[in-house]
């Protein structure tokens, strides 16, 4: 009896053990469990921020301005190019497309969402004090799978730079057209005289087959200036470089400005000093100087002074200057001047003659040579033009 006792005993024991070590086990295994689930939650909150912190990355770097909207009309996300399209700082959300672009016109392409499921290529003008900007909207509907409203996106495309190039090209157009119709019509109106029976009067042969000459000269080089304008923005044009004398280059463009000065009364200086050497190709430069000499003459005063000047500069640069003691350019014109075709005083560049292309010429040649040019003006006191170059050697 007492054996029998003591084996239960011992087997109450054994069980219990048991049981506890099984209990011990299992909650160790849901330690473990847990621990591996906590890893893992971590480990994908991470993966989740890290994906949304790279796509708000991407979103910023869009070029394109983009507005995400919730079901409730509010935004959920604007990028950093819509906060500069519209002027506000991101982040925006929680606020109203209204409250964050401040324009109608967007809070009107919201509303159209509510009926149409997308709106494609809507043009909106921006209106500032500063300048007056375009952009292209599209705007898409988001819809749940049950075919309610979940929110939209829309996506702003900046057209400024476009609607600015086209509005150069078309004021392009017409200044050709323009300088093109003037030499024809003189030469069709000269022609017609002598065809007319002009022809047989030698004195009126001889005036108007003298305008014809004049005027298809004056063709020839408008259409050589344009071309040369078309090769030097495309890249197209080849620069014959050389170590070039400064100073000899200014005179040997003097020399050929002398008989316009010489009829204007305007005496011609050449001030370059003799160690000053640019890398560049001779005929071009020669061209450069003598539009800047010709326009000094024809727009500065009669009887004044032209004044070819240069100077080594630090860095490798030289530096050339034309100035003219003439009334000056007024200060709104000074950021156009080197434009095609633009004219500070149109009634007397008509009369001076001229393509009106020759200011452009310098910019662009100037710049195929890694260089610099500007102008400085006030009216009144003259005007003079910086040209900086690559130093020779």
């Amino acid at each position: 009896m007492t054996l029998l006792v003591i084996l239960l005993l011992l087997l109450a024991v054994g069980l219990g053990i048991g049981v506890w070590w099984y209990r011990d086990q299992l909650r160790q295994e849901q330690q473990r469990q847990a621990r591996d689930f906590a890893s893992l939650s971590e480990r994908r909150r991470e993966e989740l921020h890290a994906q949304a912190e790279r796509t708000s990355a991407l979103f910023d770097r869009m070029v394109e301005g983009l507005i995400v909207l919730g079901a409730d009309g509010r935004i959920r996300l604007a990028n950093r190019a819509a906060g500069a399209l519209f002027d506000f700082v991101p982040p925006a959300e929680g606020r109203t497309v209204l409250e964050a672009t401040r324009h109608h016109e967007v809070a009107a392409l919201v509303a159209r969402l509510e009926h149409e499921p997308e709106v494609l290529n809507h043009e909106l003008r921006l209106e500032s004090v500063a300048e007056t900007r375009y952009l292209q909207v599209n705007a898409l509907a988001l819809r749940t799978a049950a075919g309610t409203r979940d929110g939209a996106i829309l996506v702003f495309h900046d057209l400024t730079r476009l609607r600015q190039l086209e509005a150069v090209r078309q004021e392009f157009v017409a200044n050709v057209s323009h300088e093109l119709r003037t030499p024809l019509s003189l030469i069709k109106s000269a022609a017609e005289t002598l065809v007319d029976g002009g022809r047989h009067d030698p004195a009126i042969t001889v005036r108007f087959l003298a305008i014809i000459e004049k005027q298809a000269n004056r063709l020839t080089l408008l259409i050589d200036d344009l071309l040369l304008l078309a090769r030097l923005d495309s890249g197209r044009i080849e620069l014959n470089l050389t170590d070039l004398p400064l100073q000899q280059a200014a005179q040997e463009a003097l020399d050929d400005s002398a008989v316009v000065a010489g009829a204007r009364g305007v005496r011609l200086e050449n001030r370059v000093a003799a160690d000053v050497s640019a890398h560049a190709d001779p005929e071009r430069l020669r061209q450069v100087l003598i539009n800047l000499i010709d326009n000094a003459i024809k727009y500065g005063r009669e009887g004044g002074t032209v004044v070819v000047g240069g100077r080594v500069l630090e860095r490798g640069r030289v530096e050339l200057t034309v100035r003219d003691d003439g009334p000056g350019i007024p200060a709104e014109s000074r950021e156009r001047i080197f434009e095609r075709f633009y004219r500070a005083d149109k009634a007397r560049t008509r009369e001076q003659g001229g393509t009106g292309l020759g200011l452009a010429i310098v910019k662009n040649v100037v710049h195929a040579h890694g260089g610099e040019v500007r102008v400085e003006s006030a009216p009144g006191e003259g005007t003079e033009f910086f040209i900086t170059l690559p130093a020779a050697g």
